[in-house]
């Protein structure tokens, strides 16, 4: 057997501590222990019947499909994305130079970093944040400024605590709400125009991953960034249908924004894959053109799920808000458990009751003392899982 040493880009990367809880994970379900996995944003509810009957009539019916998609997106998905997003958000882009499709939006983030960053490169990074967040950082050679998410600022970023001498340097900043982890959502439209106006001074990118905009409870109605004056000018805007339609597996999404600020990343792409399968597109397309009924039903599913968890776990210790959006619990540790720290409670609460969730610091060290609890189960399992949490709390397994 050959030795080579792969490259020293993996060295960079933190732990993944979410390696070890899958491993966890794995070895429980073989001694057939009754799990209950809220570990991963992966939603357990179906991709609507009207998106799969076309992929599957398109796959049986079109074999012209079958080829090689047109790496950018064909245009008529590229155009319906722009009539959404119009009917959504009242916003207009060009479907031709300002929409590019994507295989999942963390390819695309990811590929973004390769696109735009040199080593040396800042990037400034919300903590705790969506692992690809900074790992795309990482493995592009750059640098992490972490803009820490504090409960007692609403798990908001305080641009003004950033260094002009970083500022300066930077290249990108992520933005990302609704939020994952922490279920953050954005009620003071003065904050994207802060952070509009902040890039656009340090000449930095401006990327809002909306993966959850549609994922929102009660009147709260996430906004695109190109809502507000200025963005077209610093941002470019990922979207997913892995939340919204249920499509996680099926790996597409889009990114959109100024042709300019897309170029990098189009050139990037072409160089290294083929794109989304045309059938996939055109099931992504019946997704956008169809009824949005469905969408608002599992956001109420979402809403009703985080109720009863949020009210459950502060009865017994563990703090936590409620939220407008997103499918995830941000749950502090009971003060008796935080020493022990996030990744040890989430191994334990896995090896003694089965029950699986995140730990907080696998999304940064802010997240450290919390963990995430996605809501990805049937709603009856939430109540078994508040009894395990219980029991767990009180030491009683």
């Amino acid at each position: 057997m050959i030795k080579l040493k792969p490259s020293k880009k993996l060295d960079s990367l933190p732990p993944y501590l979410f390696t070890k809880i899958n491993l966890l994970k794995l070895e429980a379900y073989a001694k057939n222990l009754d799990v209950i996995d809220l570990s991963m944003g992966n939603p357990d509810m179906p991709t609507p019947h009207h998106i799969v009957d076309t992929m599957c009539d398109t796959v049986k019916n079109h074999t012209k499909t079958h080829r090689y998609p047109q790496a950018k997106g064909m245009p008529k998905y590229r155009k319906v994305i722009t009539e959404w997003m119009g009917r959504r958000f009242g916003v207009e882009l060009d479907y031709q130079t300002e929409v590019l499709s994507l295989v999942g939006s963390k390819e695309g983030i990811a590929h973004l970093c390769m696109a735009y960053l040199n080593p040396g490169d800042y990037v400034l990074v919300c903590d705790p944040a969506y692992p690809v967040h900074f790992n795309g950082v990482i493995l592009a050679g750059a640098k992490i400024h972490s803009m820490p998410l504090l409960i007692e600022n609403d798990f908001l970023p305080d641009l003004s605590k950033i260094p002009v001498a970083v500022a300066k340097k930077a290249k990108i900043m992520f933005l990302n709400y609704p939020n994952n982890p922490t279920g953050a959502c954005v009620e003071d439209p003065a904050f994207w125009k802060e952070a509009i106006r902040f890039c656009k001074k340090y000449n930095i990118l401006l990327v809002s991953d909306n993966a959850y905009s549609e994922v929102t409870f009660g009147d709260y109605v996430a906004p695109s960034i190109f809502e507000f004056a200025g963005a077209k000018d610093v941002a470019l805007e990922f979207h997913s249908f892995s939340k919204t339609f249920n499509m996680a597996g099926w790996r597409i999404g889009w990114v959109c924004g100024a042709k300019q600020l897309l170029y990098p990343l189009e050139k990037f792409k072409s160089f290294l894959d083929y794109g989304a399968p045309t059938f996939i597109q055109l099931g992504a397309v019946s997704a956008l053109n169809g009824s949005q009924q469905c969408v608002r039903e599992q956001a109420g599913i979402y809403e009703r799920r985080m109720l009863k968890m949020v009210d459950g776990l502060n009865k017994i210790g563990w703090k936590t808000r409620q939220t407008k959006g997103t499918m995830y619990v941000w749950a502090s540790l009971p003060e008796h458990l935080k020493k022990e720290g996030s990744l040890s409670v989430a191994e334990r609460l896995l090896q003694e009751t089965g029950v699986v969730v995140s730990p907080g610091v696998g999304f940064g060290s802010c997240g450290e003392g919390y963990i995430r609890i996605a809501l990805v189960t049937h709603d009856k399992r939430f109540h078994d899982a508040l009894l395990r949490f219980k029991q767990f709390t009180k030491g009683k397994i």
